[in-house]
């Protein structure tokens, strides 16, 4: 099997381990200045990965927000915006959704076999859809996009792709910004599910920064050999 890009996972979650208040609003989990600090890791990157529920539901736009990294990654002959992938089982996406309307990078479906067609029928104008196996293969999905050229993806959720990436041992490093309060209710979305996960009492993950932005704190965790601490 190939190579694979070099990947960020990079989520918020609230004091209790939520990543959302299990109503229909969105829930604000980090400030402008943390804010800012992922745009910076945003445009250093060369794709953003997110599942189609984070799609559906929040309606990203995964774009790169200052002018500044914008114009500096047009100086280094890149588009503004890095490439968007996005994984679905269902085909359940609007083309009309952020995801798809805004930026100018290209945009990535990988699709669960039984429901490429659909996809593609529905989403043909506005993104590339790839048969990702059934279910969809997280490895050979990773070792696809290393073969279009993307040596650095940063992964920003929501919590099964989290999962699916820590439990496969697909990351290299872990992001995790805490927000001051709790959320207390069980039907929000945690940020991982149950899972086999590669660190655990005997295998502790390392911890290779902390620091505070205003009100959050940000947690880095280096998860593979490949970690280093400039990355």
């Amino acid at each position: 099997m190939g190579e694979r890009p070099y990947t960020i996972l990079s989520c918020g979650m609230s004091l209790d381990g939520y990543l959302d208040a299990a109503g229909d609003g969105r829930l604000v989990l980090s400030n402008e200045a943390d804010l800012e600090r992922v745009d910076a890791v945003r445009a250093e990157c060369d794709a953003i990965l997110v599942g189609a529920a984070t799609v559906r539901n929040d309606n990203p736009r995964l774009v790169v927000r200052s002018r500044e990294l914008r114009q500096q990654r047009r100086e280094r002959g890149l588009g503004e915006t890095p490439m968007k992938v996005t994984i679905t089982e269902r085909a359940d996406l609007d083309a009309c959704n952020s995801f798809f309307a805004t930026g100018d990078s290209e945009k990535l479906v990988y699709c669960a076999s039984p429901a490429v067609h659909a996809a593609r029928r529905r989403l043909d104008s506005v993104a590339t859809v790839v048969d990702g196996g059934q279910p969809v293969d997280m490895a050979l999905l990773v070792h696809d996009l290393f073969d279009r050229g993307v040596r650095r993806l940063m992964v920003e959720g929501g919590g099964r792709v989290h999962t699916q990436f820590l439990t496969a041992d697909l990351a290299d490093e872990l992001h995790l910004v805490i927000a001051p309060f709790f959320v207390g209710n069980s039907r929000a979305h945690r940020f991982v599910g149950d899972g086999a996960f590669p660190w655990h009492p005997g295998r502790r993950a390392e911890l290779a920064e902390t620091r505070q932005i205003g009100d959050v704190v940000l947690l880095r965790y280096a998860l593979s050999s490949r970690f280093t601490a400039t990355s």
